[in-house]
């Protein structure tokens, strides 16, 4: 019985996002388990934590989520004491993001991570290969916004 179904280059290649997808919610569950956050909360404790100080509306940004995303994150991890939010003194509507003391020891490196996976992969990897990766993903990014 042949086990192999050719789908054609668009769905082959769709078919690869879908197996990454499913590992890295694989990983985020287990990550949950273990650790306490997801893939995703860790993000947002690493990029809190090498850059301080950081809005919610920065943080969205820089990871080209949703701000309602973002909230929702946000919250989660202030009630599970990883994260605080401290209210600019000349602009009350800006708040300042910053890691408690259970955050900053959550934001150091850990093998049961989907970071550390990936910077295993990366230190096996060419940079034209890695490059290539990002520019094909960042271009497939703008295909799907623009239409």
């Amino acid at each position: 019985m042949k086990t192999d179904f050719p789908l054609g280059p668009p769905l082959d290649f769709l078919q690869h996002l879908w197996e990454l997808n499913h590992a890295l919610e694989k990983r985020s569950a287990s990550m949950e388990r273990t650790m306490g956050v997801t893939a995703q909360q860790r993000l947002f404790l690493r990029c809190i934590g090498q850059h301080p100080g950081l809005t919610a509306s920065q943080l969205a940004r820089v990871l080209h989520l949703d701000r309602g995303t973002v909230s929702v994150s946000l919250r989660r991890l202030t009630k599970k004491g990883l994260v605080a939010g401290r209210r600019d003194p000349k602009d009350s509507r800006r708040v300042a993001l910053t890691l408690t003391a259970r955050g900053v020891a959550l934001n150091r490196p850990d093998p049961r991570t989907v970071e550390h996976v990936v910077q295993r992969l990366l230190s096996r990897s060419s940079r034209a290969s890695v490059a290539s990766t990002k520019q094909v993903l960042r271009r497939l990014s703008e295909e799907l916004l623009a239409d």
